[in-house]
């Protein structure tokens, strides 16, 4: 870690390397996610996006894919290629639940201290890759498989990371199309014992809708870390809005808090899809709240803040309008139903939240042809209610 501090992205994979044969991991290797989840990229250090040269694995049918999609230490189950009669490991490279790519490494030994030491090893390599990924374009283009239009990186470089767990609750995220998105933006934060979670959508697919958007989440967070209210929060975002834009731009959304001690979630409608709570994998419900005008459109109707008592295990969706209406070629809407349905039967204990998000944006686009016309975000949140040993796989 300390050596780490000076060497950049680029010196990663050799400093890993040299470091982890030192306890005994040889030929460890880094392989870094994409941003849609579905390839990962070998870190060799070489050429501008520090991939050059280097494997790449499926994220779907490989036994690193496999690894990352189930969070987990699993060994190749031929030698032929680890020597010497070591065995080879492939573990998921995570921050707490943000899984950032896995790691590969040969040892001599197969006990469950060698296991652990792989995974501490993984543990350290996440924090290296989050250090310099923030002021490295070379991770930025060895995580693209495809050219990314301004709208994106701005709205790329707003978010924070997809994925969040701590306090009892978890947060997971994912927006497409991820190269071409627009007005579609997500948020959330944490403060004490109160998770905030936003979703926005400005009108419009272009360049001035994710100007609008981060305009949006900007307002959001400033008005936030003065202590204001939701109701008051979503005001200053429509008042900024408004200033800047006229009444010519506007945002919807859903602004809320989540009481992470005691499961007490409030929130604002601004116009925007209500909220799903999903209880015990059974009971499925809209959350209602008197819903205000767009942020930005000056329409002065009252803000209502409302609220729920969450139970453990609760899980909260919030999405935009691109994964219901994407349509397939016979015009078919992908729906709420399919989408509430998707999220139920795939997170029931077979996958994580934030695999089940892959896999959910993954069948959305190929509901639509591989390409959709409107921007698709959906943010899930789950409350554990005193399982925070039960966060991380």
């Amino acid at each position: 870690m300390q050596t780490s501090h000076i060497a950049t992205f680029e010196q990663l994979p050799d400093l890993i390397a040299e470091y982890a044969a030192g306890t005994g991991a040889y030929d460890t290797a880094v392989f870094v996610v994409d941003i849609r989840e579905r390839v990962l990229r070998r870190l060799t250090g070489k050429g501008p996006d520090a991939g050059a040269d280097g494997q790449e694995f499926t994220v779907q049918g490989s036994l690193p894919g496999q690894a990352y999609q189930r969070v987990d230490l699993l060994a190749e189950s031929a030698t032929d290629n680890a020597p010497d009669g070591r065995r080879r490991w492939w573990v998921a490279v995570t921050d707490g639940v943000e899984r950032l790519g896995v790691l590969r490494t040969d040892t001599d030994t197969d006990d469950e201290a060698t296991r652990q030491a792989v995974r501490d090893l993984a543990s350290m390599t996440a924090l290296l890759l989050l250090s310099k990924r923030s002021f490295s374009d070379s991770f930025a283009r060895l995580a693209r498989t495809e050219p990314m239009n301004v709208a994106a990186e701005m709205q790329w470089n707003l978010t924070p990371p997809p994925a969040y767990a701590g306090h009892d609750a978890t947060v997971g995220a994912v927006m497409e199309p991820a190269y071409q998105v627009g007005g579609d933006a997500f948020d959330y934060a944490v403060a004490g014992s109160v998770l905030h979670v936003s979703v926005f959508d400005a009108m419009g697919h272009d360049t001035t809708a994710g100007i609008t958007a981060n305009v949006a989440v900007a307002a959001c967070r400033n008005a936030r870390r003065h202590g204001t209210a939701l109701t008051e929060t979503s005001e200053w975002v429509e008042r900024t809005l408004l200033d800047q834009f006229g009444a010519s731009r506007y945002v919807t959304g859903i602004l809320a808090d989540l009481d992470m001690d005691t499961g007490r979630l409030t929130w604002v409608n601004r116009g925007h899809h209500l909220p799903i709570l999903i209880r015990g994998n059974r009971w499925t419900t809209e959350l209602a709240c008197p819903p205000a005008g767009p942020m930005g459109t000056g329409l002065g109707l009252p803000v209502t803040e409302c609220a729920e008592q969450l139970e453990p295990g609760d899980r909260l969706l919030l999405y935009t309008d691109g994964v219901v209406e994407a349509r397939d070629t016979r015009g078919r809407q992908f729906g709420r139903d399919r989408f509430v349905d998707f999220v139920r039967r795939h997170h029931s204990g077979r996958h994580t939240l934030h695999e089940t998000l892959r896999r959910l944006m993954a069948a959305v686009m190929d509901h639509h042809g591989g390409k959709l016309d409107d921007d698709a975000t959906v943010v899930l949140t789950e409350w554990r209610g005193g399982h925070q040993d039960e966060l991380i796989p």
